[in-house]
């Protein structure tokens, strides 16, 4: 189900951005490419057309990545400090000291002459 989520996603992007670039903006943008088809939108030509799309777009945009979060969420139940920190909440137990007795010791700063 995310897997089918995610390509979804990547396909409204994909289709956002293609609309936003073909509306008309005072450099024209990628809507130079429609020519003279726009008798096709009606008669106010593409503008009323790609900003509803681009609005519909959007909005499924923003509803599908809230279900791909709630998604994520739900199913990774644990965290990464449930792995860290016992369940029973228990202090983890540290290095004896005898075995601590062979070590090096960290090297000195030279002394300032």
């Amino acid at each position: 189900m995310t897997s089918t989520l995610l390509i979804i996603q990547i396909i409204l992007a994909v289709a956002i951005t293609i609309t936003v670039l073909l509306q008309k903006s005072s450099s024209i943008g990628l809507g130079a490419y429609s020519g003279s088809n726009e008798s096709i939108f009606g008669a106010k030509g593409p503008t009323g057309f790609l900003s509803k799309a681009t609005f519909t777009l959007a909005f499924l945009f923003i509803v599908n990545t809230l279900t791909l979060g709630y998604l994520y969420t739900t199913s990774n139940t644990s965290s990464v400090t449930d792995s860290i920190i016992p369940a029973n909440n228990q202090v983890v137990p540290t290095v004896p000291a005898e075995k601590t007795k062979n070590l090096p010791k960290a090297p000195t700063p030279p002394a300032n002459k």
